[in-house]
């Protein structure tokens, strides 16, 4: 009777989680969406991001860049520039050279639909994912709201190794920028270089920023399933600090970093910003622009170019999957973007064979079946011993039930009496429970596992089993959890007091 009640109160809960979802759906507030001055690019890109007082140790406090002006309308129009390799297809606004777009080729949004990719980057009415960068200056300054030019509008690898899309500005002081993106085969990470050429008659003086802007994905749907979305900060002292909307909403990040780096997480994938030189100094920052939209960025130290001569501010890019074999060779530290939670040190591990075991079956499915064995047959003394003081339990539950009947009225009599059983029968009472306890932080490390693998994303096991990350289509894979559950609390010794 217990047991249909309880679960019927999980049916009922999740009747209930899925009623709310479709009324947030139909009725629920919808965020408003942002009005553009043009058409023609970016809709939402009016939400202007400003940059914090920088400073530096590489110039002196009376040359330190302004931030540029808080401007809500956009400043001129853009032109979409198109970049193709194997693995992405980005678009460039050459308003501020803003990567606008980033569609990830290899990793289809739906499972049903191969040809149509995750957009990381995106630029929709009510919500936006970019990577902007600029140059900051008190003289002459080209930041994400200046208007470049570039050469052509597509670009592609065609065979080659890598592509080069520069993109150029220049003041009527004869000051000229080059922001060049340099993007590679197979790879997820770019390269950013902000040149400055001073062909004017002054010295220049100023730094370079790059930063990510979005908005909240929540407030555009609400999300049923939670994974970490939103900022992360890394230094030497603290490898992996999160900023949620929350903190950034709140409060103002300003911080001077070396051998760090930066990044807006999702579920699966993130983007980052990398220094150039990690041994440089940058000051990362947080932003809440206009109250629309959630920026962390990185600016780099300052420089001065004198009159005649060129420099580079030199960064680093990633947009891509959460793929952590590959992401310590990008940063010290990059890898930690696959959010394991507080047991990642038992969580690693477990990825660790999950990997080493699919090597061998080439089938992630079965390697959860095989790590889960694994755990089972390392765990078995210790279950062992659980089930026998269970056993044990079980058998003494007559004595126990006859002797509450005795004693009903007299709780230390009674507890005296049931503490004689245990130790006549060598019982201990919670002999049961800590093989349980024991066990659930690796079980709970290896939920964490397959929640943040990007590997097990719409991979394949057997039958009608097609995507591990879904939910299974016929319901049978939870009808089969329930019923061992079901027959393992039949197992179990039942508590004196029908109310427990």
């Amino acid at each position: 009777m217990e047991t249909t009640r309880l679960i019927l109160f999980i049916a009922l809960g999740l009747v209930l989680i899925m009623l709310w979802e479709a009324w947030q759906e139909d009725y629920g507030v919808k965020p408003a969406a942002f009005v553009s001055e043009q058409t023609t690019t970016a809709p939402a890109q009016q939400a202007a991001a400003d940059v914090p007082d920088i400073a530096t140790t590489t110039i002196a406090a009376e040359e330190v860049p302004l931030q540029p002006a808080m401007e809500s309308a956009r400043v001129g129009q853009g032109e979409l520039v198109t970049v193709t390799t194997d693995v992405l297809d980005l678009q460039i606004n050459t308003l501020g050279g803003t990567i606008e777009q980033a569609a990830l080729l290899q990793y289809p949004k739906e499972k049903e639909s191969p040809d149509v990719p995750v957009m990381l980057l995106k630029n929709e009415s009510n919500e936006f994912y970019w990577i902007q960068s600029g140059i900051l200056s008190k003289s002459d300054s080209a930041n994400h709201k200046t208007l470049f030019t570039v050469e052509q509008r597509n670009y592609s690898l065609d065979g080659k190794d890598k592509i080069d899309v520069t993109l150029e500005w220049q003041a009527e002081s004869g000051l000229r920028v080059l922001k060049t993106y340099t993007f590679y085969r197979g790879a997820y990470v770019a390269d950013l270089q902000q040149q400055i050429i001073n062909d004017s008659a002054v010295d220049w003086t100023g730094s370079a920023y790059a930063q990510i802007n979005r908005t909240d994905p929540a407030e555009a749907g609400s999300r049923l399933l939670y994974t970490y979305t939103g900022a992360v900060l890394s230094s030497p002292e603290q490898r992996y600090e999160k900023f949620d909307f929350g903190d950034i909403k709140e409060e103002r990040l300003a911080q001077d970093i070396s051998n760090g780096w930066a990044a807006m997480l999702q579920h699966y994938f993130f983007s980052a910003l990398i220094p150039g030189d990690s041994n440089d100094t940058y000051r990362y920052y947080t932003l809440y622009p206009d109250k629309k939209s959630y920026v962390i960025g990185a600016v780099t130290p300052g420089k001065t170019v004198a009159t005649g001569s060129r420099d580079t501010f030199k960064q680093r890019l990633y947009f891509g999957p959460k793929l952590q074999k590959t992401l310590n060779e990008i940063a010290e530290g990059l890898e930690l973007t696959v959010d394991y939670g507080i047991f990642w040190f038992i969580a690693k591990p477990l990825y660790w064979v999950l990997d080493f075991i699919h090597t061998y079956t080439n089938n992630w499915g079965w390697s959860i079946v095989l790590v889960t064995l694994l755990l089972k047959i390392l765990f078995y003394r210790l279950s062992a011993a659980g089930y026998r003081s269970m056993a044990n339990m079980r058998r003494v539950q007559p004595r126990l039930v006859a002797i509450k009947e005795r004693y009903q009225n007299d709780r230390a009599r009674l507890n005296q009496a049931m503490m004689d059983i245990y130790k006549e029968e060598k019982i201990n009472p919670l002999g049961g429970c800590f093989p349980i306890l024991i066990q659930i932080p690796v079980f709970i490390s290896l939920y964490w596992v397959l929640l943040e693998t990007v590997e097990l994303r719409q991979a394949e096991f057997a039958l009608w089993i097609n995507d591990l990350s879904a939910p299974d289509p016929f319901f049978v894979l939870p009808l089969v959890m329930g019923v061992t559950m079901f027959i393992q609390q039949k197992l179990n010794p039942a508590p004196m007091d029908p109310v427990q």
